[in-house]
């Protein structure tokens, strides 16, 4: 069985741990692949170009990234460059023959682009335009199968695929836990997230209350009442892995002990397919 993992880009996740983890899987023959986020590394180099990161509210009050020209160019330099090259170098350093991937390569990671989105400023509801994001469609599983048919491990970061009305592409900004979910349901993969916490908690203050699972739909919607801030995009990812045809999604911390064996043995918040209701819920658009 594949595991897709995902590691977060917040100060506090330490990759480290997971990575000599990946390298263990890969040798016990497990296939993975790895996804990782960067929004805070993004921001990091903004503020040094003396440029400010924008964040809106959509209606529903989620909040996501804005993604104007100038900033893209940032989040390309960083997230498929910067980042998921040293991810794969420090992979090449554990014993893993690691591949970096962008969701533009191979069309990995496709979908309409949105240069538009809706926001909430000062209480009304606007229009923002000028934005570089999308939602993803479309994955190229048989690219990734290839590669771990072939011993690969592929490392992959948006942006993602974006196609324009005229018919070309733009590569555009997505967010990274959605993406991850997108490519474990393809793959019909478990998804592991890892992240500064333990798991999803009914108090966000409080590890404690972690739950550990949710089987039902029952469960499942008092997981999403629990989740706030910027759990709330990855319960909202979780929904749309399970959706798509992943196998489990678990929500755990990047720095436990062999964190991805960790979470596999069911140390985080798992979730199942069959927590989710047969109605379906749409998501909003967010990117990182």
């Amino acid at each position: 069985m594949t595991v897709v993992v995902k590691i977060g880009g917040a100060r506090a996740v330490d990759p480290a741990g997971a990575l000599a983890d990946v390298a263990s899987l890969v040798e016990e023959g497990r296939e993975v692949v790895l996804t990782h986020g960067g929004s805070t590394a993004v921001d990091e180099t903004l503020e040094e170009l003396g440029q400010e990161p924008t964040y809106v509210e959509t209606p529903g009050g989620v909040v996501g990234r804005f993604t104007d020209e100038e900033t893209m160019d940032v989040f390309k330099m960083v997230m498929p460059g910067k980042l998921n090259t040293d991810l794969v170098e420090s992979l090449q350093n554990e014993g893993v023959d690691a591949v970096g991937l962008s969701g533009a390569d191979g069309k990995l990671l496709e979908g309409k682009r949105k240069s538009a989105v809706r926001v909430k400023e000062d209480g009304k509801k606007k229009i923002k335009r000028g934005d570089h994001s999308g939602k993803i469609e479309s994955v190229n599983s048989d690219l990734l199968e290839t590669l771990l048919a072939d011993g690969y491990t592929p490392v992959v970061s948006v942006p993602m695929l974006g196609r324009e009305k005229s018919g070309g592409y733009t590569a555009v900004n997505a967010d990274a836990d959605r993406a991850a979910a997108a490519i474990a349901g393809a793959l019909g993969a478990d998804l592991v997230v890892l992240t500064d916490v333990s798991g999803i908690y009914e108090d966000p203050d409080d590890e404690a209350t972690r739950i550990d699972s949710a089987s039902t739909p029952e469960e499942f919607a008092a997981v999403e009442a629990a989740a706030e801030g910027f759990m709330t995009k990855k319960v909202m990812a979780a929904r749309e892995a399970l959706e798509g045809g992943a196998t489990s999604v678990i929500v755990a911390s990047a720095n436990a002990d062999e964190p991805i064996t960790a979470a596999l043995a069911g140390e985080g918040t798992t979730l199942e397919p069959g927590a989710l209701a047969d109605d379906e819920t749409d998501g909003e658009e967010v990117a990182q």
